[in-house]
């Protein structure tokens, strides 16, 4: 398989990033529903929100990366087979899956940030805190991270049924160039 991406396939770097994204954006919706319900003394408490920030804060340097390759190196022409309304529908779901991201994990900063202490990462380094004073900055932020979080995973699930609609009943390489075939 070619790092690049071709005119009829996605390379091998589009491939490893799509796939490493849709793994941890579920596995932080897994943790950060699990993490919620924790009690004050369980172990689990404090280890697990830093856990899912560390990961947001790697996710959010994956991301820019990925929208930066995307820049670089342009997708697929879309197949003879979809139509008009087809492809429209392709770029707005890309779309919405691209800003959902980007709220969630800027939400997610802001939660962590707005008592004015930066985020540590691993214990590897620290992301400053630079936006905090917002009144209910919390609370806001909080309640649009866990809709926005809610959203995402759902329409990555519809997003996910497509590509199967693809495969299955029109019976199109949609989903194969995504596995870099």
């Amino acid at each position: 398989m070619q790092w690049r991406n071709t005119s009829v396939r996605y390379g091998l770097v589009s491939v490893v990033l799509h796939w490493l994204v849709a793994l941890v954006v579920f596995g932080l919706f897994a943790l950060g529903f699990w993490m919620v319900g924790l009690s004050y003394y369980d172990p689990w408490r404090q280890s697990a929100p830093d856990l899912h920030k560390s990961i947001g804060i790697l996710l959010f340097a994956v991301m820019l990366l990925r929208v930066l390759w995307r820049q670089l190196n342009p997708a697929p022409a879309a197949l003879a087979s979809h139509g008009r309304l087809t492809r429209l529908a392709s770029k707005l779901g890309h779309g919405v899956l691209y800003l959902g991201l980007f709220g969630v994990m800027i939400s997610g900063y802001l939660i962590s940030t707005a008592d004015g202490r930066g985020i540590e990462v691993f214990g590897l380094f620290s992301v400053p805190a630079t936006l905090t004073g917002i009144a209910q900055q919390e609370d806001i932020a909080g309640a649009i991270h866990e809709y926005l979080a809610w959203g995402l995973v759902i329409f990555a699930g519809l997003h996910g049924l497509a590509a199967l609609k693809h495969h299955f009943i029109d019976r199109d390489s949609t989903l194969l160039r995504m596995f870099g075939r």
